[in-house]
């Protein structure tokens, strides 16, 4: 009997052409043949042992190769590591499977091949349009090269595209920012994300601001960068989902949405976080495991789920746990008074939601909930 569990993977890659200034995730810049062959062949062993445990209780809908720079492999390595998937666990028919690229990294020869494979959302890591911004943030490729790498992988076939786009990069103004949204809307994606550069420890960038070599851009002018978004992609057509996403109708990204849902997911490779059955856990080099509590999922639940435009339904989380919303929040509902009285948290239809003002402050009303 077929299950209705479903279940989205994520599988690390994680090597790139180069290690951009701001990365913080586990990657590493540069990488032999050798070495990806041989961390595909440790991916395709951990594929086999994850399928033998989980793949009679789910039917996976949503799979998402990122890292990292994916499409760094040769097509074939990714060719793989799809059939593996498919020789271990059952795949929906209709499942969204997406791979993260780098401009500089796709050919026709590639994107045709992933085709053949079934990859049938490509995620596009552009950040910037401008040369000047893409020198600063490290990046490997050129604005030609993104704008090149979208008409090709249209010309391809691909009508599920996200661009990945950054704004407050030191030395960003808002008509640089302007620019690039106007470029990008142009380019007419399915759907595109939107991030603000946030400078971690242990990355060139925190090395060269601690230095006092760059200067953040103050958080008044990355709010308006923000909005200004927000709007533009709104005037567009683009319905913003999440905080920092938005999407024409239909194309909101399927397994993005699991982790802002608390759905099943499972990661596999270096860094790649889990969460199965309430439990929670992450792979070598920074292995850490923990099993929710109720309270933890309650809570768990609420903030990431206002991170949806949406927000939650609180028919919903009555159903999951059992109880009342406002009754297991009772002693955090003066804490949350004044945004309710002041418009900025919503409760309306049997939903609590965030206005779109109080996104700005959204980190304290989450805060609430933790």
């Amino acid at each position: 009997m077929m299950t209705t569990n479903k279940l989205g993977i994520y599988i690390h890659i994680p090597f790139c052409l180069q290690r951009c200034f701001y990365c913080g995730f586990h990657s590493q810049g540069g990488s032999s043949l050798l070495q990806q062959q041989a961390y595909v062949e440790s991916l395709l062993a951990d594929i086999d042992a994850y399928g033998a445990v989980y793949a009679d209780a789910y039917l996976v809908d949503t799979v998402f190769i990122g890292g990292g720079t994916p499409t760094i492999l040769p097509a074939v390595f990714v060719g793989m590591i799809l059939d593996k998937l498919r020789e271990c666990f059952v795949l929906a028919a209709d499942a969204e499977i997406t791979i993260e690229s780098n401009p500089k990294t796709l050919t026709e020869e590639k994107l045709a091949a992933f085709q053949t494979y079934g990859v049938n959302r490509l995620s596009i890591g552009v950040q910037s349009f401008d040369d000047r911004i893409l020198k600063t943030l490290g990046r490997a490729h050129s604005a030609e090269d993104a704008v090149e790498s979208i008409v090709l992988a249209k010309e391809c076939g691909f009508s599920n595209i996200n661009l990945d786009l950054m704004f407050a990069v030191p030395g960003h103004t808002m008509e640089c920012w302007v620019d690039t949204l106007k470029q990008a809307i142009a380019l007419a994606p399915a759907h595109i994300s939107f991030y603000s550069l946030q400078i971690e420890e242990g990355t060139p960038f925190y090395d060269r601001f601690m230095a006092g070599e760059i200067t953040e851009i103050s958080d008044f002018e990355d709010r308006r960068m923000y909005h200004k978004a927000i709007a533009m992609l709104k005037a567009a057509g683009y319905a913003q989902y999440e905080i920092s996403n938005a999407a024409k109708p239909g194309k909101a990204c399927r397994h993005n949405l699991k982790y802002w849902s608390m759905e099943d997911y499972l990661g596999i490779g270096e860094s790649a976080s889990s969460y199965l059955q309430g439990v929670r856990f992450t792979e070598a080099p920074v292995p850490e495991f923990h099993v929710n509590s109720r309270e933890d999922d309650m809570s768990e639940f609420v903030f990431t789920g206002l991170r949806k435009t949406c927000g939650i339904k609180l028919a919903e989380f009555s159903h999951r746990f059992g109880a009342d919303f406002w009754t297991v929040y009772a002693d955090r509902r003066s804490e949350l008074a004044a945004f309710l009285e002041n418009g900025q948290l919503l409760e309306t239809c049997g939903r609590l939601q965030l206005s779109e003002d109080c996104i700005d402050i959204s980190n304290r009303i989450m805060a609430v909930f933790v």
